[in-house]
């Protein structure tokens, strides 16, 4: 450690602001308009970043500026390293009920869909001062720990990660249909004779309609959408059948004359686990908004079950 500080002590750390500065615009005139600085001035601190750390950190690609790996490496560091020292130079503790930071928690549209509103109105309660951004990706990785500075990510389990997760909720495969679909059908007969509407262009390809194929089951698909959410507004309107989400399906079917039923082959699970960012240091803060999602997700652990049978559409 001490052979660590003698070599820290000969570092300008005057350069790590314009630094995260310059890696989060990619730009030097908007770099130097956001710290104050001239343009001059930074384009001056960049050279001698890049002599400091041996690296052109931004490279010029097409009419644009991007950040080379050693930067990216840097960036999602950086950025919590200089928000750990302006909290610890205001010397303020922690304090829900007047603290003003930006929460950032990044999660898919679906998962927004069933938790957000919940979170929303939790933080409003206990945070007021804050903001909140829902960071919302169809296929969420840990590169918005660097990217969007996201405080944790609410990962379905089938996403793989090298940091530590913990399950805020259950979720699972169902099949959703209209309740003009044939009654007495089941679901693997809905699924055959129904035709389809289905993700377009999904990042990978959903694992029930693998599962589907690999056990040779016929199916038509009649419908191709790019918002997943809409899935379910389109089949209670005119009809169809589609492979969807319980929570995201039971809350759907409070709004729409929908029929869910288990998905009929075994399959994983699609529990929803928090994934915390793994510079984020500040260990009252973290535990707070743990809380907070775990309180958030009570109604979602608590509704999780069986498909209730019904004999009809709601009234």
């Amino acid at each position: 450690m001490d052979g660590e500080l003698a070599r820290l002590a000969s570092v300008d750390l005057n350069l790590l602001v314009p630094l995260l500065a310059l890696l989060d615009e990619r730009s030097v005139t908007n770099a130097a308009a956001r710290i104050g600085l001239s343009q001059p001035a930074m384009s001056h601190a960049l050279t001698r970043m890049r002599r400091m750390l041996s690296d052109e950190l931004l490279v010029r690609q097409g009419r644009g500026m991007v950040l080379t790996p050693r930067a990216a490496e840097l960036l999602p560091a950086l950025r919590q390293t200089l928000t750990q020292t302006a909290r610890l130079v205001n010397a303020a503790p922690f304090d829900p009920a007047t603290d003003e930071r930006l929460i950032t928690v990044a999660m898919t549209n679906s998962t927004a869909f069933v938790i957000g509103s919940a979170l929303t109105r939790l933080l409003a309660e206990r945070a007021p001062n804050t903001v909140l951004r829902l960071r919302t990706t169809s296929s969420p990785t840990i590169a918005v720990f660097a990217d969007d500075a996201a405080d944790v990510i609410l990962l379905p389990e089938t996403f793989a990660t090298p940091y530590p997760r913990e399950r805020l909720y259950d979720d699972r495969w169902v099949v959703v249909t209209s309740w003009d679909s044939p009654r007495q059908a089941s679901a693997l007969e809905l699924l055959e004779t129904v035709p389809h509407v289905v993700l377009d262009a999904a990042p990978e390809r959903l694992r029930p309609y693998e599962i589907l194929d690999e056990r040779r089951v016929p199916y038509t698909v009649r419908q191709r959408v790019s918002d997943y959410l809409f899935i379910p507004h389109l089949i209670a309107q005119a009809g169809g059948v589609a492979v969807h989400r319980y929570q995201v399906g039971l809350a759907f079917e409070g709004r729409f004359d929908l029929r869910m039923e288990e998905f009929p082959f075994p399959i994983q699970t699609l529990g929803i686990d928090m994934v915390w960012n793994p510079w984020l240091a500040e260990d009252p803060f973290k535990d707070w908004l743990r809380g907070i999602l775990l309180e958030a997700a009570v109604p979602l652990r608590s509704r999780y079950g069986p498909v209730p049978a019904r004999s009809g559409p709601p009234a």
